[in-house]
Formats: structure tokens, sequence, C-alpha cells
């Protein structure tokens, strides 16, 4: 049942043109975590107790397929988290440095809700959504993606995806 049920949301994700960007992930030291969404996949490593280094993939509607290598570092607990990083592939060929900053909630019930806001020079998108536990390290993520480029249009829109930890 739970394997079909998988399969189900993969082919919806797949059938959706919705943005979504990486969702904000509670994880211990040296976990990892590799999730697929909408029109996003990325990869995340929690290198010490702070520390947690990603790389993402996001393919927009109107500006192809934009990459990120960030670093996120918990400064309030794991609640909080400064976010800085680079992405490659911006609106006009663009590469830039980007900062911003997340907030989540403890979880309760295998929910946790968050919100993140990064920006660079030529571009800021906000991202808000919860993460359910459906089974011991498999989450499901549904959330809201704004992304604004200084020179372009905007896209936003509702997403989802599942994100796997071990």
């Amino acid at each position: 049942m739970r394997k079909t049920a998988l399969l189900t949301l993969g082919a919806l994700l797949a059938a959706s043109s919705a943005v979504m960007a990486a969702p904000v992930n509670q994880m211990a030291a040296n976990e990892t975590a590799i999730g697929v969404g909408t029109n996003e996949s990325y990869l995340e490593h929690k290198v010490s107790g702070k520390a947690t280094v990603g790389a993402q993939l996001a393919r927009r509607d109107q500006y192809g397929d934009q990459k990120d290598l960030y670093l996120q570092y918990d400064v309030v607990g794991s609640q909080v988290k400064l976010i800085g990083g680079y992405r490659w592939d911006l609106p006009g060929d663009k590469n830039q440095l980007f900062g911003g900053v997340a907030v989540s909630t403890p979880r309760v019930m295998g929910f946790d809700a968050y919100a993140s806001y990064v920006a660079g020079k030529d571009f800021n998108e906000v991202s808000v959504g919860v993460n359910k536990n459906l089974l011991l390290n498999v989450d499901l993520n549904i959330n809201y993606h704004n992304f604004k480029p200084e020179n372009g249009k905007r896209e936003n829109g509702v997403g989802a995806g599942v994100t796997v930890k071990f």
C-alpha cells in the first residue's frame, strides 16, 4: 500500500509544473538527506552539530536549470538557521552569492513547519512549508514557493516532495 502511495505521489510530482525549493530539514550530525520535489532535487549532509552543506538543482519554468551550493548554520538550536551559498544560471546567465535565514518548528506528531528567505543581488525567494514524517526516515513535504528575479517574471506555486534521510 505504501509503495503504491509513493509511486502515485511521484507521478503527480512529475506531472506538476509548480516551482519548489529544498525544504528546511531537521537532521542530526552526520545525517544525509536526499530529496526530490515538483521541479527540484537536492542532497544535504550535516557535517557537524551546527553546519549543513547542500547542493540543489531547481528546474525553473522560464529560466532553465539553476544550481545551488549552500551552507546552513544553526544559530538558535536547530530552529533558526543562517544560509549562505552560490547560485549558477540565474536569468541573464548570471551567477552570484546569496544569503538568507530559515526558521522551523520542533516536530510535533510527525509534523514540522518552516519558512525560508534567501536573496542575492538580482533575485530573492521565499518558501513556506510543512514536512510530515511518513515512515522512520521518509518525509513528505508540501510548500509554497516564490522566486522573484530582478529582471523577469516571478514564478510561484505550490509544490510537493519526498525526502529520505540516512
